[in-house]
């Protein structure tokens, strides 16, 4: 084993990731992310209470979102801002809890969203958008340490050297969509087949931009061809 799948402070790659063989799990975004059909909303209860005690044992907390027919779990280390070795060894024991009381883990359709707003003043408006949505700035962006709002990053605006068109009126909000390094392409032909038009892909797998009907654009993301 290389030194960052071992080391509890070395960010892993998505390559590293996938080496691990976690089949139920995937990296969207910055996170490693599983979706468990529970059934029903006992079974979930029970799931979430054994994560909470592993959890606590390792020292190291999950997001977990508890519904009626399923349980959401998110990983990432926060300390590092990425995925580690510690995060590996606890979706292993959540994937053994699930298999155990008998919970489907379905990757299908796991997303997260990073809206995103093209300004070249994002150190000036990031103040405004942490008080209104509750969350704190930082270098480029914002995010809401409680997980109830996603975070927002702020894109310099820039059509030199572009092949993109350009658009009238010029859009300033888009969304970042990140998915599964597997599922990019499925959520790709969902949009076309909802109208939706492909506006470029020229940096697939990473990312496709496309457009609703009436031209508003957004991008489906990938962990691919980033390094």
């Amino acid at each position: 084993m290389s030194d960052a799948t071992t080391d509890p402070k070395a960010r892993l790659s998505h390559d590293q990731i996938l080496e691990a063989g976690l089949d139920d799990w995937r990296k969207v975004l910055d996170r490693l992310k599983a979706r468990f059909r529970t059934g029903d909303f006992a079974t979930g209860v029970t799931l979430v209470d054994r994560i909470g005690a592993a959890a606590d044992e390792a020292n190291h907390h999950p997001d977990v979102q508890l519904t009626y027919p399923e349980v959401i779990v998110t990983l990432s280390s926060h300390d590092v801002g990425g995925i580690t070795s510690r995060d590996i060894e606890l979706a292993r024991r959540i994937s053994g809890f699930a298999a155990d009381l008998g919970a489907e883990a379905d990757t299908s359709g796991l997303t997260e969203l990073e809206p995103g707003l093209d300004t070249s003043a994002g150190d000036r408006l990031g103040a405004f958008y942490a008080a209104l949505l509750g969350g704190e700035a930082g270098p480029g962006g914002l995010r809401d340490p409680s997980g109830q709002v996603p975070g927002v990053w702020f894109q310099e605006p820039s059509n030199e050297g572009s092949e993109l068109p350009p658009q009238e009126p010029e859009q300033r909000w888009h969304f970042d969509v990140w998915v599964p390094h597997d599922e990019g392409q499925r959520r790709l032909e969902a949009v076309l087949a909802a109208g939706g038009r492909l506006v470029s892909d020229a940096e697939a797998p990473s990312y496709w931009v496309i457009e609703d009907p009436d031209g508003n654009r957004s991008c489906i993301c990938t962990p691919l061809d980033r390094g």
